[in-house]
């Protein structure tokens, strides 16, 4: 009788057993399975080595690069209390002001990398958390423009120009949590991503002193200003009034780009950050960041770390994206050309390198870019060699806007020379073709020949680099059937 009792007591808590591991099943199988890794909860790491703190600071460093550059260029250039020209060369104004040229930004301009002469250049900084922007559109007839609008991350967020068939009339940029009506009057409306958002203007102009005074009533035209002074008539401003002033003297950079400095990046970077909210698939990237940012904020150590890991992800990742064979694709005959300027996304490497080397590019529908450091045979280019570009008869770049072919010295900006030329392009009417029906542009320090002069690109006597814009590009541009022209270095 006690064995049976016994043995049934066994059963019991036998029983008893399993229907308690049955209850923890059943409750774990109801914890619900994170889906995003926004989801996933728990405490943030703990002490770090010195070797975890790096990794993250390089990635962080290299990610953050563009993001840091926007915010800070947007607040120094948006210090002016009024709309001016620093040194009669790049516009700025307070937030929420456009600023525009009258004529082709001067070759003097070293604060935002690869200008042109092909078109007139605007620059508004736009804060978005108040109330959205309006953007006045004149009636430009055939004339080509883009007025392409950027989210805090520079991609392009826009679609307003030419070749998009925009009407003359108002346009508003609204923040991503704007849930306002759209007043009766507005044409379209464009959301920026971000609270964020810069835009400049390009607007063609020809080379002749008949389309400069032409091209000023369509300019006057074009204004940027808060929604609470929208009241449906056009305004205008006489650009030429902006006043010159006198650029502040720089301090010397230690790095590859003034607007970023290793020394205050990590600093800079948490600000940033809650400024601009992860996209879709960024949350556990921005938490990884954030946890080494918090660590470093509580911890000395951890700050000295990121800051030594800074100056040397600037030299070591950052530098080298200036050299043209590191950005974008390869696409024949020794040039590169971007494959999503302006549309970068998730693509940090080609974000990074287009920020530092040629910031605020269009997308590729309005402007195709192809550029190089190297001849064709990968060789670097140096001013004290000659070299000639040929555009074989019939193989101009294909474009319903224009094209251009432009020269830089190795920071990416204007080569200043005796001819006060940087670029040949669409415009030039005195260029001259060889009998086949091809065209040859020499480039080089010395010149080519008083006979062969109009076709020459003047070039510093050290290392140069060479750019051609083709706007509103041809479908034969766009998917790569179309290649850049062979670079030949002349026998010295």
């Amino acid at each position: 009788m006690k064995s049976r009792t016994k043995h049934l007591s066994s059963i019991a808590c036998a029983v008893a057993i399993a229907v308690a591991i049955l209850a923890v099943s059943v409750q774990a199988q109801q914890v619900p399975i994170p889906q995003t890794a926004a989801e996933v909860s728990g405490p943030a790491p703990g002490p770090m080595t010195k070797a975890y703190v790096q990794m993250v600071g390089r990635m962080a460093y290299f990610w953050g690069w563009p993001l840091v550059y926007v915010n800070n260029q947007r607040t120094v250039l948006t210090k002016a209390p009024e709309l001016v020209l620093l040194n009669g060369a790049i516009p700025v104004g307070p937030m929420n002001q456009l600023a525009l040229l009258t004529g082709y930004i001067s070759p003097a301009e070293t604060r935002i990398g690869d200008p042109n002469q092909d078109v007139v250049y605007g620059l508004a900084y736009l804060s978005l958390e108040k109330e959205p922007i309006v953007i006045q559109i004149p009636e430009f007839g055939l004339r080509f423009w883009t007025i392409p609008v950027y989210d805090a991350r520079t991609d392009q967020i826009s679609e307003i120009g030419q070749q998009y068939g925009t009407k003359p009339g108002f346009y508003m940029i609204v923040g991503p949590s704007w849930k306002g009506d759209t007043p009766s009057g507005i044409a379209g409306v464009v959301r920026s991503s971000t609270e964020f958002a810069v835009t400049m203007p390009r607007i063609f102009m020809d080379d002749t002193a008949e389309d400069h005074t032409a091209i000023q009533p369509e300019l006057s035209q074009i204004l940027i200003y808060p929604l609470s002074q929208f009241d449906g008539k056009m305004k205008t401003k006489d650009w030429s009034k902006v006043p010159s002033v006198p650029a502040p003297k720089e301090k010397p950079s230690t790095s590859a780009n003034p607007w970023v400095q290793p020394a205050t990046f990590f600093r800079e970077l948490p600000m940033v950050m809650k400024q601009v909210p992860p996209m879709p698939g960024e949350e556990a990237l921005y938490k990884m960041i954030g946890s080494v940012l918090d660590a470093a904020a509580k911890d000395p150590e951890v700050m000295r770390t990121l800051q030594a890991t800074a100056v040397a992800a600037d030299q070591e990742l950052i530098a080298p994206m200036m050299w043209w064979r590191y950005n974008g694709q390869p696409a024949g005959n020794g040039w590169t050309s971007p494959s999503n300027n302006g549309a970068f996304g998730t693509d940090y490497y080609h974000r990074t390198g287009a920020v530092l080397a040629d910031p605020y590019d269009n997308k590729r529908n309005e402007t195709m870019y192809f550029y190089t450091d190297n001849d064709t045979k990968l060789q670097q280019l140096v001013g004290s060699s000659s070299y000639t570009v040929t555009f074989a008869k019939g193989q101009l770049p294909p474009v319903k806007g224009f094209w251009s072919l432009t020269m830089y010295n190795p920071k990416h900006f204007f080569y200043p020379n005796a001819l006060k030329r940087y670029a040949l392009v669409t415009k030039n009417k005195s260029l001259q073709y060889n009998p086949d029906g091809s065209l040859t542009i020499y480039l080089g320090n010395k010149s080519p020949g008083k006979d062969k002069e109009t076709n020459w690109l003047p070039a510093p006597v050290g290392n140069f680099s060479i750019w051609i814009r083709a706007y509103w590009p041809d479908q034969a541009i766009l998917d790569g059937s179309w290649k850049p022209p062979v670079i030949a270095r002349l026998a010295q």
